[in-house]
C-alpha cells in the first residue's frame, strides 16, 4: 500500500467514524421521551409560569423525583418556592426553564402564548411541551374567541412551532390539582390529547407522578373537548367519570 492509498484509507476510516459520531449526537439530541417515560428516571422539567397551576405542579413533581426549574415574570415569590422544594427546584428566567427543561410546561395568559413562542422558538423546538392555557375573553381579548372556536388543540400549535405538543392540566382548577392529589380510591382524572405518541407517553407519565390519572383523549384537534366552556371542565371528576363524560372507552 502506498502512502497516497494509506492517506485515502486514514480519510474514509476517519469519515466512517465521524459519521458515526454524528449519528451518536443525532440520537442523543433526538426527543427523549420514550426512553424517560419508561426507564422511570427523573426528568428536567421547565416551568414557565409558575403561579397557580405552574407552581402546584411544580411542587409535585419534585416530591416525585424530578428536578425543576420555575420560572415567572416577577421572581421573588418563585425563588420563595423553590427554596421550600428544596434542592431539586430552582428558580430561573423563562428562557432559563426553556432551556433547562427536556420537558416545559407553559402555564401563562393565553394571550402571552404568541409572545413566549416568537421569544423562546429555538429553545423550545423539538421538545415535549405541556401546555395548559386556557383563552378567556374577558382576560385575553379577541385572540382568545378565535381560540376557543378552533380549539386550543389546533389554535396553541400556531403559536408554538417546532413543538410536540400536549394539551394538558388544563381542565382542573388549582385547589383540585393541590388537594386531591395522590388520593386514596380513585383518582382525579386528567384529559390529555396530542398528536406525538412519544409526547404523550411523557405527559402520561408526569400526570401519574403528580397523583393523578391520565386520560388520553385522542389527538389534538380533540382537546376541544375538554376546553374551557366543555361540560367536564372544571371539574374534578375522577377517571372513570371523565371517559364517560368524554365518551370514550374505559
Amino acid at each position: 500500500m502506498d502512502a497516497n492509498d494509506a492517506m485515502k484509507r486514514s480519510r474514509r476510516e476517519f469519515l466512517k467514524m465521524a459519521g458515526a459520531a454524528a449519528a451518536g449526537v443525532v440520537l442523543a439530541r433526538r426527543p427523549f421521551a420514550a426512553h424517560a417515560a419508561v426507564s422511570g428516571s427523573g426528568m428536567k422539567i421547565g416551568i414557565i409560569g409558575s403561579g397557580r397551576i405552574g407552581g402546584t405542579l411544580g411542587g409535585l413533581w419534585v416530591k416525585a423525583g424530578h428536578e425543576v426549574l420555575l420560572s415567572a415574570r416577577n421572581l421573588d415569590p418563585v425563588k420563595k418556592l423553590a427554596a421550600d422544594l428544596g434542592p431539586r427546584a430552582r428558580a430561573g428566567t423563562p428562557r432559563e426553564a426553556a432551556v433547562f427543561g427536556e420537558v416545559v410546561l407553559i402555564s401563562v395568559p393565553y394571550s402571552a402564548l404568541p409572545q413566549v413562542g416568537r421569544d423562546l422558538a429555538g429553545e423550545l423546538r423539538g421538545k415535549v411541551i405541556l401546555d395548559t392555557c386556557n383563552p378567556i375573553p374577558g382576560r385575553d381579548g379577541d385572540m382568545a374567541v378565535a381560540a376557543r372556536a378552533k380549539g386550543t388543540g389546533v389554535a396553541s400549535p400556531e403559536f408554538l412551532p417546532g413543538v410536540r405538543l400536549v394539551r394538558a392540566f388544563n381542565s382542573v382548577s388549582f385547589r383540585a390539582l393541590r388537594s386531591e392529589a395522590h388520593r386514596a380510591g380513585e383518582k382525579v382524572g386528567i384529559p390529555l390529547a396530542g398528536d406525538d405518541e412519544a409526547a404523550l407517553k411523557v405527559a402520561t407519565r408526569l400526570v401519574e407522578d403528580a397523583g393523578f390519572e391520565p386520560v388520553v383523549v385522542g389527538g389534538l384537534a380533540r382537546a376541544i373537548e375538554f376546553d374551557t366552556g366543555a361540560p367536564v371542565y372544571g371539574k374534578a371528576l375522577t377517571a372513570r367519570e371523565l371517559r364517560r363524560g368524554l365518551k370514550i372507552g374505559s
